[in-house]
């Protein structure tokens, strides 16, 4: 029986046409007991390749195609473990010496690494037998033989035959699979002149010649290998002989270095209990109990070693004076929050601990630590690298697969459609959040002019179907990290990240997870940057020392804001589906804001849950528990399942789920959820619940609460992290808003709003904004005080052009002596350009030196930037003054918006409020006055699209004026009519329907026209 043990899949990176889960889903069906993955340069699609291998019975056999200096390559099996770590430093060495993307291996690196390594040799473009004998010794290599129909190949076959005869070295018969079935040839084609970038009329000889690199049936190998039947029996020896699946990985997480006299359990314990007492005071029962139950549990895991290795890390933020939190299902965790991993008490939020850690589950628990991003993020991510080693630890990979528009753009290249063409049909099927069930491929086709009746663009149209989801190239995730007790690159290959300093390994980090390996989740967020900024400048501007952890947790005008839906700049509550949302819910308490920042969640809207909470939260409806058993579980939120604790809890109290067992119905719904497991698992829930006579309706309502919102179900201990943070950001704004405005400013781009909007939103709140100024800017935005009052002044990195080189050279200069004139700055900051001075004149910032205007400035900058030479420095030139006028206030705006993005003058749109008055065009400020249900009309700068997955096609604009937002709601029909004015035009009029939902304001449009502004159009953030 023939077995194929040279196969490369698509995570050959466009030199493979086939997923690995398609190869041995194919290979099953073909009646192959084994295959072998050699994929380029790496063992990308491995852990894919061996879990579906794995659920088919199949075995899954591991290699490589490694390339040589020489531009040969060596086909490499790995028979043990050893060779299996050796193929894992083979492939790391050479990548890790080379720039990316130009790795390769000498002969000396191949006998270094050689130990427990099978070689497929003599092939053109392989290592010949006499190279393979004498690195791998004649046990390990095997004369490999393909046919493809090609008479120079089977010339060739001739000698190798002979040769690995002379020499007694078994033959092997392969096919070389580059892709699953024949009919991937043409989609393999095409993946091939992208990697050379040609077109398909251009490749000529670059393509395979035909398509039989395909995964034969073992009878077709078979037949083809008829007169050399030693070859086809090879192959099942010799996948007899490769004992090693990746099932026999190795990999150990670290061991923690505790003190003499400790075990990693009982230095465990005595860190959770000084730190529960510091916690809990009093250090009551029920805490005390959970924390014993949670240790019970590490300790039978053997996890001790990675709750100290996080602790460590949390440790060094400490007293680096880096702010952290852990999120995500840590906070379900009471022995977390002792070790002040977690801010969120989950004893007396009642949490499910067996959300994040069970027996059942058998894997590693997941523990997020969010951290601010830049800089401080950086120093956490060096520190890991230096504590485990630099083969100890390494970031975790990300697949950038093909999606909609990476995929039309590739191909319509390499089939030569003009570029017009391409951009239009990328600009079909562009990434939008909703999807119409109707809006299929075909139709967005269609809506780019393509006619799929004719076989070019039905090729191109197949040929992109194809292409969805398969790799692209590699690239690096946000924040997941790898650490291995010994070395890392004996378990997966590393290879350099495009960010210097930074390592990575070859897999995701959901394949990290399949096979074991721990993964800590080190995320940079913006939101505890800019809390951690604001920090600082209070503690310079103020005088005082604000500890987020201790805030008032019942602040009046926090509450005030919230209700208001006043939220600009707030993490996690400045959408406008949250706007639409807090005047409604009314948070009054800690835990209404943990409803908020759960709610709005694809999950609850597309489970249809979030109008029931709001509605029995007003007292409209009544609430309704499904059956009685489950109201200590959903009575904090009304009867409506809003997270997935409450999930797992339903499960096991209704069905008499155990903890590991709920949790594995949440993984059957989540994101790689699949029918077969949904099926099996609800049958089970439903038997579990008709054991305990809950009756049919009854059953039906917790299935479908369960069913339609697992999939995007939030953790209540990650909505409860999310809310401290955004309590935090809300209690700075109401208190500090100086310092908190000038924070976020410094942190863009982040959140929903550009900074221009933040600036108004700061003016509106009383902040008085200063302008950019080389005598008084820093780089970044500051805090100053103008008599008590407390300003903010816009830093010299708004200034669109300027570098931070030259910024900063301003800055130092300026703190040696306060510049005396505008070529005073020229000649003691030389690191700033012409082009540089020039735009600093044109955004205001030179005016202040000796209180020139504008054009005054530009003037003098372009007598500056003169060259000089024999001509012009014969004589010594007077100075003229100035015969440019000063801009006009529109002038400046304009200027502002197109050198800097801002303006802290007055809004575009007040220049045209009397014109818009006499048309009865109403400000946003306005509409809280009126009454709901009559016709209005308003207009704005666009700032935000979006078109949310869970709003049945429905289109969100929010328009600014000088006096603040108003939200528009646009039907699906009109905005297939409307299509175009409002995705792409900046200022808008839109006529239609006020309407006022507890203080919810929004206009349902009925019509909407461009409005012709002079200005810069402000940029929008769309469809995010």
């Amino acid at each position: 029986m023939y077995v194929e043990l040279h196969a490369r899949s698509a995570f050959s990176f466009l030199e493979g046409a086939s997923l690995p889960e398609e190869l041995a889903q194919r290979a099953a069906e073909l009646g192959l007991t084994a295959v072998a993955l050699l994929d380029r340069d790496g063992l990308y699609g491995a852990p894919r390749f061996h879990m579906a291998a794995r659920k088919l019975g199949l075995k899954a056999h591991i290699g490589a195609q490694v390339t040589l200096e020489s531009g040969s390559c060596a086909y490499l099996l790995a028979e043990s473990r050893t060779g299996y770590q050796n193929l894992c430093r083979l492939i790391t060495r050479m990548k890790l010496r080379a720039p990316k993307g130009k790795a390769a291996a000498t002969l000396n690196d191949l006998a270094e690494f050689s130990s427990g390594l099978i070689c497929l040799a003599g092939r053109e473009g392989s290592l010949t037998l006499d190279q393979a004998v004498q690195i791998y010794g004649p046990r390990a290599v095997f004369a490999e033989l393909q046919r493809h129909g090609e008479e120079l190949e089977e010339l060739r076959n001739q000698a190798l035959v002979d040769q690995a005869r002379r020499l007694k070295l078994p033959l092997l018969a392969t096919n070389g699979v580059n892709h699953a079935t024949a009919e991937q040839r043409r989609l393999q084609d095409v993946l091939t002149c992208v990697r050379h970038k040609v077109t398909i009329r251009q490749a000529g000889r670059l393509l395979a010649r035909n398509a039989e690199r395909y995964l034969k049936p073992p009878e077709a190998m078979a037949h083809l290998f008829r007169d050399l039947p030693e070859a086809i029996a090879n192959t099942r020896m010799l996948s007899q002989r490769l004992e090693f699946t990746l099932h026999d990985l190795g990999y150990e997480f670290p061991s923690y270095p505790v003190p003499e006299g400790h075990t990693p359990a009982s230095f465990l314990r005595s860190l959770v209990e000084e730190g529960a007492r510091r916690r809990y005071r009093p250090y009551h029962e029920r805490a005390r109990r959970q924390i014993e139950h949670e240790l019970t549990i590490i300790q039978r895991l053997k996890l001790e070693g990675y709750f100290l290795i996080v602790w460590d890390i949390v440790q060094f933020c400490r007293r680096e004076g880096i702010l952290v939190q852990g999120r995500g299902s840590a906070a379900n965790s009471a022995v977390c929050y002792s070790l002040g991993i977690t801010a969120v008490d989950p004893v007396g939020m009642d949490l499910l601990f067996e959300r994040f850690l069970s027996e059942e589950r058998g894997e590693w628990p997941d523990i997020d630590l969010d951290l601010p991003s830049g800089e401080p993020r950086e120093r956490i991510i060096q520190y890991v690298y230096e504590r485990y080693g630099s083969r100890g630890a390494a970031m975790t990979a990300n697949v950038i697969t093909y999606r909609g528009r990476s995929a039309v753009r590739d191909l319509g290249k390499v089939l030569g459609f003009e570029p017009a063409v391409i951009e239009r049909l990328a600009s079909a099927v562009g990434h939008w959040e909703w999807k119409d069930p109707n809006d299929t491929a075909e139709r967005q086709f269609a809506q780019a002019g393509l006619d799929l009746k004719d076989r070019h663009v039905r090729r191109f149209f197949d040929l992109y179907l194809a292409m969805q989801d398969l790799p692209r190239h590699l690239g690096q995730h946000s924040g997941g990290m790898v650490i291995c007790q010994g070395r890392l690159d004996s378990v997966v290959p590393l290879e350099p990240a495009t960010m210097p300093g930074r390592v990575v390994v070859q897999w995701d980090k959901d394949d990290c997870a399949d096979m074991g390996i721990l993964k800590i989740d080190l995320l940079g967020l913006g939101m505890m940057a800019v809390l951690a900024d604001s920090i600082q400048l209070i503690r310079h501007a103020w005088g005082e020392e604000v500890d987020l952890a201790h805030l008032p947790q019942d602040d009046p005008s926090v509450y005030e804001a919230l209700q208001q839906a006043d939220t600009i700049g707030m993490f996690q509550v400045e959408s406008r589906a949250q706007m639409a949302t807090l005047p409604r819910l009314r948070p009054r308490c800690f835990y209404d804001l943990v409803v908020e920042v759960a709610i709005i969640r694809p999950g609850p809207i597309v489970g249809q849950m979030v109008h029931p909470y709001l509605r029995r939260r007003q007292g409209l409806e009544p609430v309704d528990y499904m059956h009685p058993d489950l109201e200590p579980v959903l009575k904090r939120t009304l009867g409506v399942p809003l997270f997935q604790e409450q999930l797992i809890r339903m499960a096991m109290i209704v069905a008499g789920f155990t903890g590991g067992q709920a949790e594995e119905l949440r993984r059957a719904f989540g994101f790689k959820r699949s029918e077969r497991r949904m099926r099996e698992v609800e049958a089970k829930l439903r038997a579990g619940m008709q054991a305990k006579g809950i009756p049919g309706p009854v059953q039906e309502a917790v299935v479908r609460s369960i069913t339609s919102f697992a999939l995007y179900g939030f953790p209540e201990s990650h909505a409860a992290s999310f809310a401290l943070l955004a309590y935090a950001s809300a209690y700075l704004k109401c208190h500090y808003p100086a310092a908190f405005t000038a924070a976020i400013l410094n942190h863009q781009p982040m959140g929903f709003y550009h900074p221009a909007t933040l600036i108004k939103d700061a003016q509106r709140h009383g902040v008085r904004v200063l302008p950019i100024d080389v005598m008084a800017s820093e780089w970044l935005c500051t805090v100053e005080d103008r008599g008590g009052q407390k300003c903010v002044r816009l830093g010299l990195r708004y200034v669109r052009g300027l570098r931070e080189v030259a910024g900063r050279a301003i800055v130092e200069a300026r703190q040696q002596r306060p510049f005396s004139s505008i070529e005073d700055l020229a000649r003691r900051a030389p690191q700033v350009r012409p082009d540089e001075l020039r735009m600093l004149a044109k955004v205001g910032a030179l005016n202040f030196i000796n209180g020139v205007h504008r054009r005054d400035a530009l003037w003098e900058v372009a007598r500056i930037a003169r060259p000089a030479g024999p001509l012009f420095g014969a004589v010594e030139e007077k100075e003229t003054p100035s015969p440019l006028k000063p801009m006009t206030v529109r002038e400046r705006l304009y200027a502002d918006f197109a050198g800097s993005g801002v303006s802290i003058g007055q809004h575009p749109m007040a220049y045209y409020r009397p014109a818009l008055a006499a048309e009865g065009i109403r400000s946003a400020a306005e509409l809280a006055h009126l009454r709901p249900g009559q016709s209005v009309k308003v207009a704005g700068a666009v700032i935000v699209r979006q078109r949310p997955g869970s709003a049945h096609g429905f289109f969100f604009l929010s328009l600014e004026d000088e006096t603040g937002i108003s939200n528009i709601i646009v039907d699906p029909q009109m905005f297939e009519r409307e299509r175009t004015l409002l995705t792409q035009q900046p200022f808008v009029i839109v006529e239609g329907v006020l309407q006022n939902q507890s203080g919810a304001i929004s206009v349902k449009a009925h019509r909407v026209h461009a409005l012709n502004v002079n200005a810069i159009p402000l940029p929008s953030h769309d469809f995010h």
